[in-house]
């Protein structure tokens, strides 16, 4: 089970990472009409949203959602969707997936994806094609 985590969780982190590269660096400002958020910010609560459903569902730490100020740039961001993934990966690894854990672990990729999804009409929305989606 934990494999095949693991290799979800990088074809997550594999398309996440084409939607953020395939946003030009201006385009991260750019926010439709309606939205809460613009690109970059959106992909900031991506990462962040990794990291605190990671502490709360999987290991169990529960901790108040307090987000860091927003990376800006797009790099800045990469990066730290990259982190993000990475710290998710090595718990999944070492933890015991068995009731909330293992739920913790489908909730963070379903949130995941949620928010993709919204990232994935910014870049129609701003001209930019999106990535095909593979899995």
């Amino acid at each position: 089970m934990k494999d095949q985590l693991i290799e979800t969780i990088e074809k997550s982190r594999n398309y996440t990472l084409q939607v953020a590269e395939a946003m030009p660096e201006k385009g991260y400002v750019y926010k439709p009409g309606g939205a809460g958020w613009n690109f970059g910010e959106l992909l900031n609560h991506i990462a962040y949203g990794i990291q605190w459903w990671q502490d709360n569902y999987i290991m169990g730490n529960k901790s108040s959602w307090d987000p860091p100020a927003v990376k800006n740039k797009k790099q800045e961001v990469i990066a730290y969707l990259n982190q993000a993934y990475d710290d998710l990966q090595k718990t999944v690894k070492s933890q015991t997936l068995t009731g909330e854990a293992g739920n913790g672990v489908h909730a963070t990729l379903d949130h995941i994806t949620h928010h993709r999804g919204q990232a994935v009409i910014y870049l129609r929305t701003n001209g930019v094609e999106p990535p095909e989606y593979l899995y």
